[in-house]
């Protein structure tokens, strides 16, 4: 059966894939649209598995807050490299993905029906990795969501604030994406946290030869800087430094309850290949 350019048109924009793809697929298919988009699902599959050990850590996040803004979601999706990254299939798929968490009320980006299949067929049309690394949807409650996402959509946060007015919830909410605080206030640090904090900073007084008493006293006085650096409400606000993000939400009246801050790529160790080695590794590999 010949295959027309229209049929190749419309599994193009069907799959997203080449149009040599598209073509030889139909073709296979004997002109069996439907059977030829399974086929190539099942392709992309097996070749998407061929780079799912590829390390993702460049990407984009994605933002959505309701008008009322009383919910919103946010999600990481990662990809190898800042030029994919660009790609608008990438970023259409970054949208859909934010679209159904934020309809779905989920953080289970997994739970959303047919999206590990829709990663698939994207690696394929691309041909780099793409990983589904992270979503949080968030309900307000009694207060209000407020947000901010960074112009390279690299970096954003979400804020749940009760009390204060839209422009202080942004405010806060660029504070936060800015300064990277850990936790709202000092006793939601983990006691973990303040343990090692604690043993790094005996560590390093203990180098000083000073007495035992005043050992304990530089201990003490470098975890109570750590705690006012890692919380939200003991940092300088990053407009004013001269004023504390505690005072600067009193005076409004406000106070903020939960906050999310996701950075792309953030934690993700990237393993850098030596050029002459990968190479090398090729050339074995064809042997």
């Amino acid at each position: 059966m010949a295959i027309t350019a229209s049929q190749v048109k419309e599994l193009r924009e069907r799959t997203g894939l080449g149009m040599m793809d598209c073509k030889k697929a139909l073709t296979e298919a004997d002109g069996d649209m439907e059977l030829a988009i399974d086929n190539l699902r099942k392709s992309s599959a097996v070749k998407a598995a061929k780079k799912a050990d590829r390390t993702a850590a460049d990407g984009l996040l994605g933002l959505k807050v309701a008008a009322d803004g009383k919910k919103a979601a946010m999600v990481e999706i990662n990809i190898e490299t800042d030029f994919a990254a660009k790609n608008e299939q990438f970023i259409a798929f970054v949208a859909r993905v934010t679209d159904a968490i934020f309809e779905q009320g989920t953080d289970d980006i997994m739970a959303i029906d047919g999206i590990d299949a829709e990663r698939e067929t994207l690696v394929q049309a691309i041909g780099e990795n793409v990983s589904l690394r992270r979503a949080v949807y968030v309900d307000a409650g009694d207060g209000v969501v407020s947000h901010y996402l960074h112009s390279d959509n690299r970096k954003g946060t979400l804020v749940v604030l009760t009390g204060g007015d839209a422009e202080l919830g942004k405010d806060i909410a660029m504070h936060v994406t800015a300064s990277s605080p850990m936790v709202v206030n000092q006793s939601e640090v983990p006691e973990a946290a303040v343990a090692k904090e604690r043993e790094i900073a005996t560590g390093q007084a203990a180098e000083s030869g000073k007495p035992p008493e005043i050992v304990e006293k530089m201990v003490e006085g470098k975890v109570r800087k750590f705690l006012a650096e890692v919380s939200l409400v003991d940092q300088p606000f990053v407009k004013d430094s001269n004023m504390k993000v505690s005072k600067l939400l009193k005076d409004a009246g406000a106070e903020v309850t939960r906050f999310v801050r996701y950075e792309v790529g953030e934690g993700i160790e990237v393993v850098t290949v030596d050029f002459a080695d990968e190479v090398a590794a090729q050339l074995k590999k064809d042997d």
